[in-house]
């Protein structure tokens, strides 16, 4: 059954969807769904035959005894999936740059400036059922800057899009890097891995004291560093082989940030050590190798072993290394490889949540919680299953019924945009051509 088909008859499973409130001015039931809440530990939190009741933004109530407002609008999800939206861990969709060639220690920049809320790959993103995304500057740096924690939401600028602390401040970490991306024949680059590790430890020290001293004059690339050392910005660290996973655990340990490997194509292999050092894990699963020496070691199985070994575990894209829109594939191999469908699918959802600290907001289906969640056609693990709704804050920001949003879904490398996708251009050339 091709896709558009497919989205066709899940349009008429759940009573060809009518428009939401977009202002959510009356309650929502969804009836008769089988919902997983990802609550709980270590499960998926399936409930059967389930209502799920949302209310400007937020889950009012979601189990099978829920009493629906009266003034709700009825929907029916019969035979469908609903389960929380997808946190991906790692991507760069956005057009997002980051740290440029004069230095390879930039922590002063932020790809919050360099975000195109307009570009196609966020729609893209979304119509695969992707709903907060970790958009990070590139790997080609030891550091390359601080990342973005994108709602993907809708709105007119990257403010909008953002998550905030409770300060009010965006949200985000700090790309770092190692292995071979950041050496280069360049001065103010390594050109070794020892060199590497000493240009980030000299930096880590100087930083400790700015942060102890008066930090004047002001220097905003050391005032991102001391949130590193305070804990209050997470360190992303790409890194793929075991001798840099290790570099990274020791710079770690020596400096007492916190971390999230970011990768760890070869983590595996040392499992053990990442789990004794209470570091979790961000993975990429790729069954084709290629491009770079250093995922040559890539093996499906890395989840399972990590799992096994109690290192928490989220899935992500490194989008467009893997699609956005193939995530549900992400979980797919690792369950292939071993992981437990359960591990899966939490490290989809809620484990990257947790990972983000945003847990309290997204992640699982609660009341309280934002209502951030995706509408599937059957098993979230099966081929022949497509996303036919994702919905952000409340809002159905992706419909598969809708032909420009199904472009999202089916068509190649900058679906929607007319200047990118052909197929776009054929379309419009054929609407003219019959007078429409």
């Amino acid at each position: 059954m091709n896709m558009i088909k497919h989205a066709a008859m899940a349009a008429t499973a759940i009573g060809a969807l009518a428009a939401p409130a977009m202002a959510q001015d009356q309650p929502i039931a969804f009836e008769g769904a089988t919902i997983l809440t990802m609550t709980g530990e270590g499960g998926t939190g399936r409930i059967e035959n389930a209502t799920m009741v949302i209310h400007e933004g937020e889950i009012v109530a979601v189990g099978s005894d829920v009493s629906v407002p009266a003034d709700a609008q009825r929907r029916n999800a019969s035979g469908m999936i609903i389960m929380p939206g997808i946190v991906d861990t790692h991507s760069h969709i956005g057009q997002v740059s980051g740290a440029d060639s004069s230095s390879a220690i930039q922590p002063d920049v932020r790809a919050f400036d360099s975000i195109n809320v307009r570009d196609s790959s966020i729609n893209r993103a979304r119509s695969g059922g992707v709903t907060t995304a970790n958009i990070m500057p590139g790997s080609g740096y030891l550091m390359s800057g601080q990342t973005f924690y994108m709602h993907l939401t809708q709105g007119n600028s990257i403010t909008d899009y953002a998550w905030m602390d409770e300060d009010g401040a965006v949200m985000g970490g700090m790309k770092m890097a190692n292995g071979t991306n950041p050496l280069r024949e360049n001065p103010a680059f390594p050109s070794t891995r020892a060199r590497s590790a000493a240009m980030v430890r000299q930096h880590f020290v100087a930083a400790q004291e700015y942060c102890d001293g008066e930090r004047s004059p002001r220097d905003i690339g050391m005032e991102a560093m001391c949130e590193v050392l305070d804990g209050s910005r997470l360190v992303h660290f790409h890194t793929h082989r075991t001798d840099d996973i290790m570099t990274a655990l020791r710079l770690r340990r020596e400096f007492g940030f916190d971390m999230l490997i970011q990768h760890g194509i070869e983590s595996g292999q040392v499992a053990r050590e990442i789990a004794a050092e209470g570091v979790p894990v961000s993975a990429i699963l790729v069954d084709s190798p290629g491009g770079k020496l250093e995922a040559r070691a890539a093996d499906i199985n890395t989840a399972a072993v990590l799992e096994d070994a109690g290192v928490f575990i989220s899935l992500h894209s490194d989008d467009n290394i893997v699609d956005s829109r193939l995530m549900f594939r992400q979980a797919g191999i690792a369950v292939r490889g071993g992981m437990s469908r359960e591990g899966a699918l939490r490290a989809l959802t809620i484990n990257g949540a947790v990972q983000l600290g945003l847990d309290d907001r997204v992640g699982s289906l609660e009341p309280g919680k934002m209502a951030d969640f995706i509408v599937l056609t059957g098993d979230p693990l099966s081929v022949y299953t497509d996303v036919a709704e994702t919905w952000v804050m409340g809002e159905l920001l992706y419909d598969s019924t809708d032909p420009e949003d199904l472009l999202m879904a089916t068509g190649g490398y900058g679906a929607g945009n007319p200047q990118l996708n052909t197929h776009v251009l054929e379309r419009e050339a054929l609407m003219l051509e019959g007078g429409q």
